[in-house]
């Protein structure tokens, strides 16, 4: 070959070798690199920068229960729930030890007793007491005895039925509840839980039953110079809590709450090693492999959900799918595929978080022995086949390898959430992520009581850990999780929802419905949540974590004036929000009515504050 053909040969090789180099290189910037952290919005805080001593407030209200009665019994857990997120301070009477002190001494009572003969003449005080300018919630429906009767006319009712009212879903008359107004919102397991009643005319029906009949649910009335609300719904558990909290609310010429204001989504088992081989569903549909299905199809359509909501994903990773449980712990070589998602996940506004070395909770042989009254031994070994680790070292030993796998596939990434796997955790794994592993900040396991679950409040523990639990799960939103939404956008403002890869792959969470029924059944609710809460805050997890610790140590002290809403805030560190409900004299001028924060309007007399300022002043509209 002449030198002129050997040039021309080595020229085009070169071209061709270029032209690969130039490809990878923009493959690995689309799929893999350059990935630049985004600006925290909410970064976690140092303990040390709050103040521990819960403020100085008044004791506004006065809780009536009776011990002896199921349903008091249950209602009083529930008020202490629903007032330690609330902030608000009460004082707690049992009529089966105690007597009732004045009403004087208190701006509101909350009646949650099943039997109001026990009252006597102080249930006519009490509507005495309202009508000289008290508030007055009854927080379940009683029994219709003789002394109910007696009073039922002050509360609105004109007629009482004598058999209870199976309720079969709510349904909003009035724009009371953010995200119910247009919405029937069912109860999974409906019963007996309503009284039969008919209301007179100068009621306001907030909420009535979602069926043809229209039972009346939740209403107040004004009685002369005070107000009364009934909540005629009977239901008490945490999914409802945001419902009986919001009736509260009521109560009073204002009422306002710390809030978290944000919503995240978490992608448990993403990334993790890609099932090999074909789903019978996916293969019905698309036919092709899974491997190939989380590629162009899965993925693919979660970022279009992200773009067109603006919701940010976390994915918890996890590192192999083994089932070693000694130390040492061999490291997963086939890292191409965690690269390729998680970086795009990165990219594209999202987080990295741990999940486990493997999919086998962090838990020794016993660690349920623990668990209080109700639990049956050998569940965990009966629900999951997983096993048991051999020892706590075996425990911290696994998560060193899986954080050293995650920092060393994605440097930049904070990596400070974990979630349980199957949101199972041991006390002895909890004490090992929070001496052992500082960089490890929160933990999001699950909001509502399982079998064996870790179950969280938004809250801060003791160790300084952050509790951030997910409220909803999966792509087909049941009844069940539709209810606890509506119910935590109105307590918290808050919406967290999680779902796995292999979801599509499990006729139990609703693969043989297919992807594109799972995908529009998701995004059914993302139309729902951002229709109504549009300002909502997209958080990633440790930025959802940083809004949650704020919202737990931010409280705020309220006084009403004839003109003007005051609030003076505590542990305001430059970032909080609150919910208030005027009741009456709405401000006309939303941006010109209020310094030291920014107020929006919601609907139905509710507003969301920002607080820029540790002392707020709302001017209050005319009559």
């Amino acid at each position: 070959m002449d030198t002129k053909k050997l040039f021309r040969f080595l020229s085009v090789i070169f071209i061709c070798v270029l032209f690969v180099i130039l490809t990878a290189a923009l493959l690995g910037q689309r799929f893999y690199g350059n990935y630049q952290p985004r600006e925290i919005q909410v970064a976690i805080l140092e303990q040390e920068s709050f103040d521990l001593e819960p403020p100085q407030k008044k004791t506004e209200c006065l809780v009536v229960t009776n011990s002896e009665e199921a349903n008091s019994a249950h209602a009083y857990n529930e008020i202490q729930g629903i007032f330690s997120q609330l902030k608000v301070r009460a004082d707690y009477v049992d009529l089966s030890r105690e007597e009732l002190p004045a009403y004087d001494a208190y701006e509101k009572v909350v009646l949650a007793a099943e039997d109001y003969d026990q009252l006597g003449a102080r249930a006519s005080d009490l509507i005495d007491w309202v009508g000289n300018g008290g508030n007055l919630m009854i927080f379940f429906p009683p029994q219709a005895g003789s002394v109910f009767q007696s009073i039922s006319a002050g509360l609105g009712i004109r007629e009482v039925g004598r058999e209870m009212y199976e309720l079969p879903g709510i349904r909003m008359k009035t724009d009371f509840l953010l995200g119910g107004k247009g919405k029937d919102f069912m109860v999974e397991e409906p019963y007996e839980s309503s009284l039969s009643l008919s209301l007179n005319e100068d009621c306001t029906v907030h909420i009535v039953s979602a069926d043809d009949r229209e039972l009346p649910v939740l209403w107040e009335r004004k009685y002369k110079d005070g107000t009364i609300v009934f909540d005629n719904f009977g239901i008490m558990e945490k999914a409802y809590r945001g419902i009986h909290a919001a009736g509260y609310s009521l109560l009073g010429e204002a009422f306002a709450w710390p809030v978290i204001n944000g919503s995240s989504f978490y992608l448990d088992d993403f990334p993790s090693p890609v099932p090999s081989g074909a789903s019978e569903y996916i293969q019905r549909d698309y036919g092709i492999s899974v491997k190939d299905f989380y590629t162009n199809v899965w993925w693919p359509d979660l970022l279009k959900l992200s773009e067109k909501y603006g919701c940010r994903y976390n994915g918890m990773v996890i590192e192999d799918y083994n089932d070693q449980v000694e130390a040492p712990f061999k490291p997963n070589q086939n890292i191409q595929r965690f690269q390729y998602f998680g970086s795009s996940l990165l990219k594209n506004g999202g987080e990295i978080g741990l999940h486990g070395y493997n999919h086998i909770p962090l838990c020794l042989k016993g660690f349920d022995k623990s668990f209080g009254d109700g639990y049956v031994q050998g569940t965990y070994d009966r629900l999951f086949d997983y096993g048991y680790w051999n020892s706590k070292e075996d425990m911290e030993a696994a998560m060193h390898e899986l954080v050293r796998f995650t920092k060393k596939l994605f440097p930049q990434a904070s990596a400070s959430v974990y979630v349980p796997p199957s949101n199972i955790l041991s006390e002895e794994a909890r004490s090992i992520l929070a001496e052992e592993f500082p960089d490890i900040k929160a933990i999001a396991s699950i909001y509502f009581k399982g079998d064996v679950e870790y179950t969280q409040d938004f809250e801060v523990a003791a160790d300084g850990l952050v509790e951030t639990p997910r409220i909803i799960s999966g792509y087909i939103i049941d009844p069940y999780m539709e209810m606890a939404a509506l119910s935590e956008l109105n307590l918290h403002y808050v919406n967290s929802h999680f779902q796995h890869p292999d979801d599509v792959l499990d006729p139990d969470r609703g693969a043989e419905a297919g992807w594109e029924t799972m995908r529009s059944r998701l995004e059914e609710y993302l139309a729902w949540l951002y229709g109504a809460a549009p300002d909502i805050r997209n958080l990633t997890a440790s930025e959802m974590a940083g809004a949650v610790q704020r919202y737990f140590y931010l409280d705020a002290v309220q006084e009403v004036t004839e003109d003007e809403i005051r609030l003076s805030l505590t542990n305001f560190k430059g970032d909080g929000y609150l919910l208030i409900r005027i009741n009456g004299r709405i401000p006309v001028d939303t941006a010109s009515c209020i310094s030291g924060g920014e107020l929006t309007d919601m609907g139905g007399g509710l507003f969301l504050i920002k607080a820029d300022d540790s002392n707020i002043v709302i001017t209050r509209g005319g009559e």
